[in-house]
């Protein structure tokens, strides 16, 4: 990655997708099923065992460090129970390991020489006290490079006393077996990250196992999960209620939008109705005055013939009254 890309990355980390106004390559939100719940809290595996002998290659689901800084500030006012979901990643891919444990476990049991119930109890022994100078001297090794010289200091001490007490537990387990089968190497499975761990192994390769990023990365990984399941019940009965209440609320506002549509409906069902009936009332209106008009026309109709007909028999009875008068004369 060049200077230029890590300097970017951390701006998203930072700043999230929506820096400088642009969205993320990937055209997603944090919420969206194809991102990863576990990469938002900083746990997959995917990302932490990569680069290690049990490099799983790249996660399925969609890893960007600006999505992880999205869904930190949004989940500062809104609860999305991701831990639930990662828990469940974490579970599957956890039990998946334990079970090459057991398988790993039982190709020694088939392969190595057994051991007597004493001597097995012996090399165990020898074992464990070499797994805590591995990794009391890789946690001295840590503090020196951060800086803690004291504390370092004080880790060596212990490693000291803890490589007296190997020696011992090494000479009896020596003098418990024959010498042909002490030379060989009696191997153990690492109950963290299935590593095969010998009994003859120097210090110097335990504090290269357990200070490695396999190996701590395992140790991350578990540690995690074991917070995630101790906190689980908790947050599950929160989510059951969270969703109740959002289901409670999705039905309040479901009724008031029915109600509200009803109250729309009819109202518009009123306003359909009085205009109806504005219409009818015009229209009995204009009809009626239409009608009058009518009646008035032939009132007035009426009248005129009337008239007319006064005036011609007015006129026939001045004409008779003439006629008569002139045959007098």
């Amino acid at each position: 990655m060049t200077a230029h890309d890590q300097m970017r990355a951390m701006l998203d980390q930072l700043m999230g997708t929506g820096r400088n106004g642009e969205n993320n390559k990937f055209h997603v939100r944090f919420n969206d099923p194809k991102v990863c719940k576990s990469f938002l809290l900083s746990c997959c595996p995917h990302e932490i065992l990569s680069s290690t002998r049990m490099d799983l290659g790249e996660c399925p689901k969609i890893h960007d460090l600006a999505l992880r800084a999205d869904f930190e500030k949004a989940q500062a006012s809104k609860d999305y129970f991701y831990d639930l979901d990662a828990m469940e990643h974490l579970q599957a891919f956890i039990g998946d390991c334990d079970r090459r444990t057991e398988a790993a476990k039982q190709r020694l049991a088939e392969t190595q020489e057994e051991l007597s119930a004493e001597v097995a109890v012996k090399a165990n022994n020898v074992h464990e006290l070499a797994e805590q100078i591995g990794q009391k001297l890789a946690k001295a090794e840590q503090l020196g490079e951060e800086g803690f010289v004291e504390e370092s200091m004080k880790l060596m001490e212990e490693v000291d006393e803890l490589r007296k007490k190997k020696l011992e537990a090494e000479q009896e387990y020596r003098n418990s077996m024959p010498a042909s089968s002490y030379q060989q190497q009696k191997l153990r499975v690492c109950e963290v990250c299935s590593a095969y761990l010998g009994i003859h192994d120097n210090d110097r390769r335990l504090a290269d196992h357990f200070g490695g990023k396999l190996h701590l990365g395992f140790i991350k990984i578990r540690e995690k999960l074991t917070e995630l399941e101790a906190t689980a019940e908790k947050r599950k009965e929160e989510k059951r209620k969270t969703m109740r209440d959002r289901d409670r609320d999705f039905e309040r506002e479901e009724r008031y939008r029915e109600r509200h549509r009803e109250q729309y409906v009819g109202g518009r069902e009123l306003d359909r109705r009085s205009k109806r009936h504005r219409s009818k009332s015009r229209d009995r209106h204009r009809h009626g005055d239409r009608d009058k008009d009518r009646d008035n026309r032939s009132r007035s109709y009426r009248s005129r013939s009337r008239s007319r007909d006064r005036d011609r028999r007015s006129h026939s009875r001045h004409s008779s009254s003439s006629d008569k008068k002139r045959d007098r004369d």
